[in-house]
């Protein structure tokens, strides 16, 4: 598998890129959020890839930000969506938008992208919504509701009330309500001691 194509950005599309590694141009497949994310110009550039491999062809797909590789990389695990339907969801929204509607079961706003009809939107809800929270309290997803000086904070918290004896789930609803109350700046030992009350 090809990780990542590091080299000189040669045409911009908003579907695709070229990109010249040392005399070979790699066409790479993008969303619109990628396309944002890279600079007007020739310039030096890299896209975290995803090589597909079909009978016909060999796609690879380019993502500016790892974080939206790894969404693209959870959506095509849904049975029914494919590369290019997970290209046009990453088009649609954010990455951060699509992991909210995911999480919090909103299928009207999943149903909204081009392409994605109800059973689909149902199936990569219920398929993705507890990854993309495991994910998100673990820390190795971009949050949505806090900031990620706060992810540090929270983590810790969790894993010392855990270890205290208390239910994860309970410990989440907790830390996420006060710190939600009492904003970013407050401290781990602040967060557990208000947590215990």
């Amino acid at each position: 598998m090809i990780a990542y194509i590091d080299g000189k950005l040669t045409y911009k599309d908003p579907a695709y890129v070229i990109i010249d590694v040392n005399g070979v141009g790699y066409e790479i497949k993008i969303s619109l959020q990628t396309y944002a994310a890279l600079e007007d110009g020739t310039e030096r550039c890299k896209l975290f890839t995803y090589l597909n491999i079909r009978e016909d062809a060999h796609v690879l797909y380019g993502f500016k930000d790892p974080e939206e590789k790894i969404l693209f990389l959870d959506l095509l695990s849904v049975s029914g969506i494919g590369p290019n339907t997970a290209l046009v969801m990453l088009s649609s929204m954010s990455s951060a938008e699509i992991r909210h509607a995911l999480m919090n079961e909103d299928v009207k706003t999943i149903q909204s992208i081009k392409g994605i009809g109800a059973k689909t939107a149902q199936r990569a809800i219920i398929e993705l919504k507890d990854k993309l929270r495991k994910e998100q309290m673990l820390g190795t997803s971009s949050p949505s509701i806090f900031p990620t000086q706060n992810n540090k904070v929270r983590n810790e918290a969790l894993a010392a009330l855990v270890t205290l004896g208390i239910p994860k789930n309970v410990a989440e609803k907790s830390i996420d309500a006060i710190l939600k109350k009492e904003g970013t700046e407050i401290t781990v030992e602040q967060l557990i001691k208000m947590a215990l009350r």
